[in-house]
């Protein structure tokens, strides 16, 4: 098919989105075969079926590179809680935060978890998403920490996107092992690994480095494991504190440091040293009404790729719009509209690990969002507002 009539933000090149006035993309199959101006289409490629896009604005299609849809339960309560004045930490110490998600999720057959996490997919979906992350991080124990695993792999058999699964048994210490952090990470989080990654059941590892989660020395050892299992590595990292958890994830090369509010200039070059992809998470700073921002400047001065996701989670983060998430990006944190639409698109691509999306080019997935808008600034410009008119996921509307 030959889509014509319409302006590209190929997220390519040196200028701001790589527009492309009056564009034409060439599909076949599940891959872009051409892409560029329509008065430089290759003559083999006129013969093909036409669909004019009536001068909409084509994007590739969104990539929410963080989150964790698949969990049982809410933490609604807790949401009243913080506006009486709780803090998170506070929170996470009564026993509520993330260990009240275990309960639920302990409490969760695979099939409650698919079906309670399909409606947050088709949030996504519904604006333009076409890959999304998915985390474990809620069992806790090795039996519920695989079966969100599958749940997970499970949603691409219910919806057309492409999901990437995440194990964080390293999110937090389960009630059972209180005071006990180094031998839960021992007889429970690195078991589970083995056993998850024996099934097929993970694309990268990741971990919660905080004072509520675990201390760099105790992540050490579980990515110690996961680089001998030859798995990519993640970590939640300088949310809350700074432990240097940032400079531990570019020590072993992760693909990206998530949340980072205060990460410090050493941890950014230690970042661009390393490669590792800066993934904000404004959603979380929204909602927990934080007031330390993500070193935005040091970033940029130092070139290191920022992405953003929703961080979509029951507590923290009940976000599942990347669009709302583009906004926050550039009100809450100051970023462009551009650097928003890269951080959902070709940096987001880039913090899983994966070159054959996040751009509009040649070789690259058929995987596209059109959009009733004039110009790319508008994604990130309105609010509560869905202009998506269409989204193609490998070569099919």
């Amino acid at each position: 098919m030959l889509l014509t009539n319409a302006t590209l933000a190929t997220m390519t090149g040196s200028d701001a989105y790589g527009l492309i006035e009056d564009g034409a993309i060439v599909l076949d199959a599940d891959r872009i075969a051409w892409a560029g101006p329509a008065a430089e289409l290759p003559t083999q490629h006129a013969g093909r079926p036409v669909r004019d896009l009536g001068r909409r604005l084509v994007t590739p299609a969104l990539i929410d590179c963080h989150t964790h849809i698949v969990a049982g339960g809410n933490r609604a309560r807790e949401f009243e809680m913080r506006l009486q004045g709780a803090s998170y930490e506070e929170i996470a110490r009564a026993g509520g935060g993330i260990v009240s998600t275990v309960k639920a999720t302990r409490a969760a057959s695979e099939e409650d978890l698919l079906a309670d996490a399909l409606p947050r997919v088709d949030a996504l979906l519904a604006e333009g998403t076409a890959v999304i992350e998915v985390k474990s991080g809620y069992g806790l124990d090795v039996e519920t920490e695989l079966r969100m695993l599958r749940a997970a792999r499970r949603i691409v058999e219910e919806r057309r996107v492409r999901v990437l699964t995440t194990f964080l048994g390293a999110h937090a210490v389960p009630p059972e092992y209180a005071g006990r952090d180094d031998a839960y990470i021992d007889e429970v989080c690195i078991p589970a690994l083995h056993a998850a990654h024996s099934e097929g059941l993970v694309d990268s590892v990741d971990a919660f480095c905080e004072g509520i989660a675990f201390q760099p020395a105790q992540i050490a050892r579980v990515f110690d494991v996961a680089r001998d299992l030859g798995l990519p590595l993640k970590l939640h990292a300088e949310q809350l504190s700074n432990l240097g958890g940032t400079k531990l994830a570019a020590s072993y090369g992760a693909l990206s440091a998530d949340h980072i509010e205060y990460l410090d200039e050493e941890g950014v070059v230690a970042m661009a040293a390393a490669g590792t992809t800066a993934v904000i998470l404004p959603g979380a700073f929204y909602t927990m009404r934080e007031s330390q921002v993500p070193p935005l400047e040091n970033l940029r001065k130092y070139g290191v790729p920022m992405a953003l996701a929703t961080d979509a989670n029951p507590g923290s983060s009940p976000l599942t719009s990347l669009l709302l998430t583009m906004n926050m990006g550039c009100t809450l944190f100051r970023m462009t509209p551009e650097e928003a639409l890269a951080g959902v698109t070709r940096n987001a691509a880039r913090a899983l690990g994966l070159s054959d999306c996040g751009t509009i080019k040649a070789g690259k997935r058929a995987d596209l969002a059109i959009w009733n808008v004039g110009h790319p600034a508008e994604l990130a410009y309105r609010i509560g507002f869905n202009p998506l008119h269409e989204r193609i996921f490998g070569g099919q509307p």
